[in-house]
């Protein structure tokens, strides 16, 4: 056994340290190697990432104003608590508990955020809680220091100044949804050409945190939320902004003013109170669309910030459906308001002429059905005049019985009677305008697509399969009122772009001229002024001081059979719906309007008076009695 002296055995140990140190030096040479030269380019990004954030500037949403410059939409200031996932330094259900401890954060809210936290940006800042109140802020800044990552920021939001007035032609805003975001991210890809990259792009995206949903907000959507920007920031490592690195600033939307005189639409609104139903305001030589109320109506306020699921459900689940837009999308039979149409097609058609009359005896019979009017006893002799002023079903039965279906079709068509009017506000429908061939289109079974002849009859006086909006019904009185000149109706009258106030006008031309006769327009005209002088219309109109065209109806809801109908003994959505039109003044038309009162009953009694006092208001200036002032709007 060889013996080794201490002095040896150090000097093995010295050389095994020293390679081991080598190698350890050799390894971390390598691994800097690695790092620094073949991983440069990678990790130089990501280190620059952790040190600069781009942070999305919302772009201001264009204002909307009424024909008189009245702001109707607008937009506010409010701080929101914001969180910047880098920036935390516990975990997120942690913070946030912490956080409502300090600040009530409804569950909603916290709902919210979660499900757009994974999407998110790590150094995206994303707010937790919308509207501080002064106290909350002062509350949250004073502990402050406790929460990196948590900052108080300003965020604009939408406010409609006049809550419920005009909220189903203006909508509402909400926050940007998955398939909004897939939306935009389409439209801005067909749009290629205005962004240099797809990053760009998608920051636009990102710096969209709330759309139009209905109304005008959506239509218009494209030209109201103008164009977000961003900035390029250097941040701390908890997320704080140091400096500003280089900024690509917003553009702000444009501007809309509407066709649309808010007080009218504030007093016809009053006039309804509590009343369902649904009223157009037209100007014929123009398509400019001054009215368009739908009742009940909401609080689109309500909406900007996402609706409480308790308030959601109250709408929803509302018997009076206040979320729905009636006169866009609701349809109704138009009863009598129908009779003046019908009498034209039956001059332009020479199915009759002015003096041709009937002896009613009050009622018509066809095969084994008695088609009955509402005067028992009749009305005596019945002219076309006089049958627009006393409103006479029998005439119109026997007029519809020899017409036939097909022939009232093709002449209600051009005046939009079961047409789409193209209204510049997404969701319109068609309606029913019966024939022959919808009939067999719409019933799959050959037996019940035939058409029965005695179905034709009730068509005259404004039931049966006839359907139609009261937009449609207001348009084609615009038309009778024009002379056949056919304007399509619209809410927006310009856009204007609020850097350089240029203004694009959207007030449409002629789009169709239909060939009536002078003459025959005229005797329409003057049963209709009848209608208001002698006829049924005469006690709501009673001391007018201008020629008014009208024509009151009551459409018939529910079928009671051969039992005669009384408003008592029926439940209030199943009563006759009360409609009326008219055009101002009679001899030079300015303003047409359709309205319609659900189960109010009869038209001279229920929509006749608020046609009343809104064409009083137009052509004489005269508010209403017992509509509160326009200041107590708000």
């Amino acid at each position: 056994m060889s013996y080794k002296s201490p002095l040896e055995d150090f000097k093995r140990r010295i050389q095994i340290s020293l390679w081991f140190v080598i190698f350890c030096l050799f390894v971390l040479f390598l691994r800097f190697f690695w790092l620094q030269v073949i991983k440069h380019t990678k990790y130089s990004t990501a280190s620059e990432n952790n040190r600069i954030a781009i942070i999305t500037n919302p772009a201001s949403r264009g204002l909307i104003y009424d024909r008189n410059g009245i702001v109707i939409a607008q937009n506010y200031p409010s701080y929101s608590l914001e969180i910047t996932p880098a920036g935390i330094d516990m975990p997120i259900e942690n913070l946030l508990d912490s956080l409502n401890e300090l600040i009530l954060i409804p569950n909603k809210d916290r709902q919210q955020f979660l499900k757009g936290l994974p999407t998110a940006k790590k150094t995206e800042s994303i707010a937790i809680k919308n509207f501080l109140s002064d106290e909350e802020i002062a509350r949250f800044l004073s502990q402050r220091f406790r929460y990196p990552g948590v900052e108080v920021q300003v965020r604009y939001f939408r406010d409609y100044p006049y809550k419920s007035l005009a909220s189903h032609l203006l909508g509402y805003t909400g926050k940007v949804s998955v398939k909004d975001r897939e939306t935009l991210a389409a439209e801005f890809e067909e749009n290629s050409d205005d962004f240099t990259t797809e990053e760009a792009r998608a920051l636009r995206v990102k710096g969209i945190q709330y759309m139009g949903k209905i109304g005008i907000e959506q239509s218009y959507e494209k030209h109201l939320r103008g164009l977000p920007g961003f900035n390029q920031v250097e941040i701390t490592a908890g997320g704080r902004v140091v400096r500003n690195l280089s900024s690509t600033p917003s553009t702000p939307g444009n501007d809309l003013t509407l066709a649309v005189d808010i007080k009218l639409q504030y007093i016809i609104e009053q006039l309804y109170g509590n009343r369902r139903g649904a009223a157009v305001v037209i100007e014929p030589a123009t398509g400019d669309v001054l009215a368009f109320v739908s009742m009940p109506t909401f609080n689109p306020n309500s909406f900007t910030d996402g609706i409480d699921a308790d308030l959601w459900k109250k709408l929803n689940d509302s018997p009076e459906k206040p979320l729905f837009n009636r006169p866009l999308r609701g349809t109704y039979p138009p009863g009598s308001t129908y009779k003046p149409f019908m009498a034209l097609a039956a001059l332009e058609g020479h199915f009759r002429t002015p003096t041709q009359g009937i002896n009613d005896p009050g009622f018509f019979k066809f095969g084994n059905s008695v088609f009955r009017d509402d005067a028992k006893g009749g009305h005596g002799f019945v002219d076309m005049r006089t049958s627009i002023a006393m409103s006479c079903d029998t005439y119109y039965y026997m007029l519809a019985k020899d017409m036939g279906v097909n022939a009232m079709h093709n002449f209600m068509k051009p005046l939009g009677f079961g047409q789409l009017t193209g209204i510049d506000i997404n969701g319109e429908v068609r309606g029913i305008l019966p024939s022959t061939d919808w009939k067999k289109s719409y019933y799959k079974d050959p037996a019940k697509g035939k058409w029965i002849e005695g179905e034709t009859i009730s068509l005259g006086i404004g039931q049966g399969y006839n359907s139609f909006t009261i937009l449609q019904l207001a348009q084609a009185t615009a038309i009778l009122a024009n002379k056949g000149i056919v304007m399509k109706p619209h809410l927006v009258k310009n856009i204007e772009d609020p850097i350089s106030h240029e203004k694009i006008l959207t007030v449409p031309s002629e789009s169709a001229r239909l060939q009536l006769k002078q003459e025959n327009l005229d005797v329409i005209t003057q049963g209709m002024i009848d209608v208001n002088r002698i006829g049924t219309g005469r006690v709501p109109f009673d001391g007018v001081q201008y020629t008014v065209a009208g024509k009151t109806g009551t459409a018939q809801v529910f079928s009671l059979g051969s039992k005669d109908y009384n408003a008592m003994n029926v439940t209030e959505f199943k009563r006759d719906h009360a409609l009326y039109i008219a055009f101002a003044p009679a001899e030079n038309p300015k303003y047409a309007i359709a309205l319609v009162v659900e189960n109010a009953g009869f038209g001279a009694s229920s929509a006749a008076p608020i046609a009343r006092q809104a064409l009083d208001y137009l052509m004489l200036k005269v508010w209403p009695s017992g509509v509160p002032e326009w200041k107590n709007a708000h």
